[in-house]
């Protein structure tokens, strides 16, 4: 089969990256470990869809996320719920921006701002609390998005491969080698390596320089919100503060805490080696942090100290190290050093899609067949 790509990873980016491929001519396979799709990061998450407003300190980050959000509303409309009201607050402590810096900030990046009604703004604690907007944010349903993408790959005819795991990419005068678990090779011009946590998993075992990653071990509690808080979500800046969100496919709230959603934390490069991440994760005892989170947030807004536990999502959150200075979420998309027909790519939001169609189109070129 003539300009055949192999993709590891059946997430929202292998499934994506699959159709922008097959909309230019390409022959991609999607080659997914798990016996689903989206079933790792594009699962378990916060089913946010970021408007720009959470990376006050990353101007890029900020401004790609505003360009990226009604793209991202209108293709994935049957996924989105938006049936809510956004609140973003300033805290008067430890917060890296002011209110108004925050403001400036998002007047400068197109992301709209709206003063707080009373009755809002009464919820929050005010010698603690700066200042309180409405945003325009949204959250998606990951279901739905998982069936979208499943529809769309079974429109198109392409090919994909459940239970399976691309365990080596080598060299070959298509361009690479693609050894699976199944013990079938696959003869490509590229390998998209969009496995996320698992990146080097693949640069490991096929003998090509590791990434430098950081991973956590990250929970984010899921509640029932009192009364009060209900058709609310609240994302208090910039510093060690909480986040809660619809979490729609499950009709519950995610809360999330900047320091206590994170539990552990490892590197992975040259110097530490890389490990199956996932085995790391499973052997790593998760307590939850609920208590710690409701405690803290419920200073800012005392409603929330009635907001009921019902679990917990577990899974591990990948970042690129350089990332965390200013909390900017940049895209990775990278040809390997050592073998140039894999591509490793991974972004940090959901959003991050519509940079990566741009390095695609880049890539390969927009040649319809």
């Amino acid at each position: 089969m003539p300009k055949r790509i192999v993709i590891a990873g059946g997430g929202f980016f292998g499934c994506s990256i699959a159709m922008m491929l097959h909309r230019r001519g390409w022959h991609p396979i999607v080659v997914e470990e798990a016996d689903e799709l989206l079933t790792q990061a594009s699962r378990v998450n916060q089913a946010r869809v970021h408007g720009g407003y959470h990376y006050p300190r990353s101007l890029m980050t900020a401004y790609r996320s505003r360009q990226n959000y009604e793209k991202f509303r209108t293709h994935y409309r049957d996924a989105i719920v938006d049936q809510f009201t956004k609140v973003y607050a300033v805290g008067r402590l430890f917060s890296k921006v002011t209110a108004d810096q925050f403001g400036v900030f998002m007047k400068r990046v197109g992301a709209p701002l709206q003063e707080a009604p009373p009755k809002i703004q009464r919820l929050f604690n005010p010698d603690l609390t700066e200042r309180t907007w409405i945003a325009q944010e949204c959250a998606f349903d990951c279901s739905v998005l998982r069936e979208m993408l499943r529809n769309e790959l079974r429109m198109a005819g392409i090919e994909v491969r459940l239970q399976t795991l691309v365990e080596t990419a080598t060299p070959h005068p298509t361009g690479a080698l693609a050894r699976l678990s199944d013990g079938s090779e696959i003869e490509c011009s590229l390998v998209f390596n969009a496995t996320y946590a698992g990146l080097n998993r693949l640069t490991a075992a096929s003998d090509l320089p590791l990434i430098p990653l950081k991973h956590e071990l990250t929970e984010m509690a899921l509640v029932d919100l009192p009364k009060e808080l209900e058709g609310l979500s609240v994302t208090m800046m910039c510093g060690p503060f909480f986040s809660f969100m619809p979490y729609p496919s499950l009709g519950l709230t995610t809360l999330s805490h900047v320091r206590y959603t994170p539990h552990a934390h490892w590197f992975e490069n040259e110097q530490t080696g890389a490990a199956n991440p996932y085995q790391t994760f499973d052997t790593i005892e998760k307590h939850s942090n609920f208590e710690m989170m409701v405690a803290d947030a419920s200073r800012y807004m005392p409603a929330l100290r009635d907001a009921v536990q019902r679990d917990s999502l577990w899974t591990i959150k990948t970042l690129l190290p350089l990332s965390e200075i200013d909390d900017g979420r940049p895209i990775l998309f990278q040809r390997d050093n050592k073998l140039p027909a894999v591509i490793h790519v991974m972004g940090g939001k959901i959003d991050n899609i519509f940079d990566v169609e741009e390095e695609i189109e880049r890539l390969v070129g927009n040649v319809e067949i």
